[in-house]
């Protein structure tokens, strides 16, 4: 692989920065775009959102009370803080994508293509084995 071919992503310090709606050195914004296109962008979306969500659960455990209270507190902010972060998924990358230098709506016309191509691809390989 050349030099020019090498994947090039962010370091922790760059990605902590990144997860919190930082934006990232424009020799990057490729990685931004393919972060935003993979096929887990949505587990990506979900870690983003833990990088703010798990230490805040975290200080929910330090307060006083039964355990089991500040337990199922930090757990159910978990739960609700990742459950909005993916209703509100599509929106939030789009703009990450669009700090990053990239036409709005770019990273979702990608996905849509690519669900487009592998439909069509089972479509064809449901044709082939049970149209035949």
């Amino acid at each position: 692989m050349a030099a020019s071919e090498e994947k090039v992503r962010p370091g922790p310090i760059h990605w902590l920065r990144y997860s919190v709606g930082g934006r990232l050195p424009a020799d990057l914004a490729p990685w931004v775009l393919k972060d935003a296109t993979s096929r887990a962008w949505r587990w990506r979306l979900a870690a983003r959102n833990l990088v703010y969500l798990v230490p805040l659960a975290s200080v929910w455990l330090l307060l006083p009370g039964p355990l089991g209270l500040r337990l199922s507190l930090s757990l159910m902010a978990i739960v609700v803080g990742v459950f909005y972060s993916q209703a509100y998924g599509d929106e939030s990358v789009e703009l990450r994508v669009a700090k990053h230098g990239f036409a709005y709506g770019q990273a979702r016309a990608i996905r849509r293509e690519r669900a487009i191509a592998a439909d069509a691809a089972n479509r064809e390989l449901y044709e082939a084995i049970y149209r035949s």
